[in-house]
């Protein structure tokens, strides 16, 4: 169980057993044994690798359905599908989490390496307004 974990997660972050002990300053021999079950963590080092993963320590000790472990502020809202009308159903969780409601405008973005993302436009003008406001402070500060 532990030994599952230690080695999902590893492999969740995208780190090599070699990049793992550097963090945790042991040998890649010993991140080895602890995925194989060989030997176990200290609580010392158990910590030091929830901290690595973004993860709490009862997550990394404790067997858990893997698809239920999100990092904070992490969703997984489930799959949504397209309608025959070509629209996307937001699930409910999401609505609530986002403060979503009827009416308001969201900005699809794509990658095709990573995906799609969706954000609620008022708070990505907001974000704009905010650097070019900046923008206007620093240049009236070099006026000066």
């Amino acid at each position: 169980m532990l030994s599952d974990n230690i080695k999902k997660f590893r492999k969740l972050k995208k780190l090599t057993q070699e990049q793992t002990a550097e963090k945790l300053n042991v040998s890649r021999q010993t991140v080895s044994k602890w995925e194989s079950g060989e030997t176990i963590p200290d609580i010392y080092n158990c910590c030091e690798l929830a901290k690595l993963y973004g993860i709490s320590l009862d997550d990394l000790v404790n067997e858990q359905k893997f698809s239920n472990i999100n990092p904070k502020g992490k969703y997984i809202f489930g799959i949504v599908k397209i309608d025959e009308n070509n629209k996307i159903i937001i699930p409910k969780k999401a609505r609530k989490v986002f403060n979503l409601s009827k009416g308001d405008k969201l900005l699809m973005l794509g990658d095709e390496e990573t995906g799609i993302a969706i954000v609620k436009s008022k708070s990505l003008f907001q974000f704009a307004n905010d650097i070019l406001n900046s923008r206007e402070i620093n240049d009236n500060e070099d006026d000066i």
